[in-house]
């Protein structure tokens, strides 16, 4: 008999889960549309169904210990998803508390961004690490910090924020209400936006402004700067710079051992590697110089769920 936790990844289109033992080895994993049923209560109806016919028709006999799930505005001090933008559902969530009483096994919760991180710690390049933060680069900007072995989540379960440091008072408009938000110039959405601005600012040629606004991405501009394009190469020092000096402040509180950078844009590589950590080491406090790494995760494109995975398997450690 093969012990598995489950981790669950609720993203605003489809919510995926896998059966992962405690290597990180997947036995099974299934998907479900996220905003198909107009009652929360359906639609973890329809999750916990297809969990119990997964493991139903493994081919191993597994023993379910425990269900993981990372989720956008996940709190893990209450077990609740709080008021998340990208969800039908509104309020809070009784996820935890729904979930346990339906599949009879302890269930943890969390955002999608500390379950990276402790998914990179169970299972990923942070191994034999207490002290690290991951930083996941994708629409927006989340991290998880991790210090002296645990993940901060503060008073309220929120703490580590690290998208929403204001980098530019008054600044572009941000998701949150707020203006100048790291998250609105460090991420894919804001790399778009950078490049924009840069369009109508410089005459220079660029075979970015063949793209309309609503067609161009991150991977696009990523793109033409490795083919030489001299506006999108600018693009990424700016973006790369401003990351690097929001790291460069964030290091001065948990002193990390390493940064991990995950999501699509951490796949532009040293296009985005070398300003961040040309800007971080300039603008590091001394003690800190020469003493942090920035690398890329180790989980790949099963980050999110050996990560809510990870919630179970980090208590048997």
């Amino acid at each position: 008999m093969t012990d598995i936790a489950i981790g669950i990844d609720i993203g605003g289109t489809n919510t995926v889960f896998s059966c992962i033992d405690a290597n990180g080895k997947s036995w099974g994993n299934g998907t479900i549309p996220t905003q198909e049923q107009e009652r929360f209560e359906d639609f973890l109806n329809d999750l916990c169904n297809l969990i119990d016919k997964t493991i139903e028709d493994s081919s191993e006999d597994l023993k379910l210990i425990g269900i993981g799930i990372g989720a956008p505005n996940g709190n893990y001090h209450t077990g609740t998803i709080e008021n998340a933008a990208n969800l039908r559902w509104k309020g809070l969530l009784e996820i935890s508390r729904l979930v346990k009483e339906r599949m009879n096994v302890p269930v943890k919760l969390t955002n999608d961004a500390n379950a990276a991180a402790l998914g990179e710690r169970i299972f990923g390049g942070a191994k034999n690490m207490d002290d690290f933060m991951v930083i996941t680069l994708g629409t927006g900007l989340g991290s998880g910090i991790v210090v002296n072995g645990d993940l901060l989540y503060g008073h309220d379960g929120f703490a580590g924020e690290v998208g929403h440091i204001i980098m530019r008072p008054e600044g572009r408009e941000c998701g949150c209400g707020r203006r100048g938000c790291l998250e609105t110039y460090v991420s894919a959405t804001g790399v778009k936006r950078t490049a924009y601005k840069m369009l109508a600012k410089h005459l220079g040629e660029s075979s970015l402004r063949a793209i309309s606004f609503n067609e161009l991405d991150a991977k696009m501009v990523a793109d033409a700067a490795n083919d030489g394009d001299l506006l999108a190469m600018e693009v990424f020092a700016y973006t790369g710079k401003m990351l690097g000096e929001a790291l460069a402040n964030v290091a001065s509180v948990t002193s990390p051992k390493a940064i991990f950078f995950f999501g699509g844009l951490a796949k532009a590589g040293e296009l985005l590697f070398e300003p961040v950590r040309e800007a971080m080491e300039k603008n590091l406090l001394f003690l800190y110089k020469n003493k942090i790494s920035l690398l890329p995760s180790e989980l790949g494109d099963d980050a999110a769920v050996l990560g809510a995975a990870a919630l179970i398997w980090n208590d048997q450690a």
